[in-house]
């Protein structure tokens, strides 16, 4: 565990910082960043991954996250934002205004992947980081479970869509609705997918 070098170096606020969708062509980007009590607790065990979990073992993890947390902060990106950033710059300008929501400041920040330009704290970028730091999983789980629990209510206002089960990702059966119900507001029109279907209507 990557934590484990940094508190044996002294530096105990360590900011893990993650998103959840950026692969789907609807619905919003999701960037959370968090700093645990203790890295190293038993408590701590379950914290995987998001990817690596079920629906219910990941809600189960987020309650015990937040449990142990010092402090933690989720920003979104609409669908519109993304069309007008990108999806890249709304990752990174995602993961800076995550750590500067914490209400901890910290010592220390570790991000799956991208590193973060302009941070006056010192960071790393740590590939397949959601693995290998405890950190950076915890923060992929509070993401993936507050981005699941916003496409469950787009879902129940879009219910001809499937948001619940796909949750925005580009599937058979999500393209076909798009077709023949139209491109909701929550669809990222930059989306090849969707650029595609929108240009076949006019």
């Amino acid at each position: 565990m990557i934590e484990s070098k940094l508190l044996q170096s002294g530096i105990t606020k360590i900011a893990g910082v993650d998103e959840a969708g950026r692969g789907p062509c609807a619905g919003p980007l999701v960037v959370s960043a968090v700093i645990l009590k203790d890295p190293t607790s038993s408590e701590l065990d379950g914290v995987r991954d998001s990817k690596e979990l079920s629906a219910p073992q990941r809600d189960r993890m987020y309650e015990v996250i937040l449990n142990n947390s010092v402090a933690y902060s989720i920003i979104e990106f609409s669908a519109a934002e993304i069309d007008l950033l990108g999806l890249h710059k709304c990752n990174l300008e995602g993961m800076r205004r995550a750590v500067h929501a914490l209400k901890v400041k910290p010592e220390y920040i570790l991000t799956d992947g991208y590193s973060i330009p302009g941070m006056t704290e010192p960071n790393l970028a740590v590939w397949k980081g959601d693995q290998v730091a405890i950190s950076i999983s915890a923060a992929s789980i509070l993401a993936k479970v507050y981005r699941d629990r916003i496409m469950i209510e787009l879902d129940r206002k879009y219910p001809n869509y499937g948001l619940a089960n796909h949750k925005g990702y580009i599937t058979a059966l999500h393209t076909a609705a798009i077709k023949k119900y139209g491109v909701l507001p929550i669809h990222r029109k930059s989306f090849s997918n969707i650029a595609e279907i929108l240009k076949t209507k006019n």
